[in-house]
């Protein structure tokens, strides 16, 4: 079974959100995440940990949702380099419920 990857121009996408946002903090973290999900309309935790390199996106998430942002958690597939299949958490702001 082979599913999709992340296509490259998402992949760009994303490590130039992460490159406007420099460094570690929870807060940082949470500001990438947030501005993906804007610009892309959703993401995996997979893209969050390996290209905007959110160290814990649950976490991160419940940052965003206390903060009182509306994200929508929606269950996915991903493989992983060794051919695995993984449910995966993916990151979606519902529309018209943001602060």
């Amino acid at each position: 079974m082979s599913l999709p990857r992340t296509p490259p121009a998402r992949v760009a996408a994303l490590h130039a959100i992460r490159d406007r946002h420099q460094g570690h903090a929870g807060a940082v973290q949470c500001t990438r995440l947030l501005e993906a999900m804007q610009a892309l309309g959703s993401v995996t935790t997979v893209e969050a940990s390996r290209y905007l390199d959110v160290y814990d996106p649950p976490a991160r998430k419940l940052n965003l949702v206390k903060a009182g942002h509306a994200v929508l958690m929606t269950w996915d597939r991903d493989e992983t380099e060794s051919g695995a299949v993984h449910r995966i958490g993916r990151y979606s702001l519902v529309r018209g419920k943001q602060p």
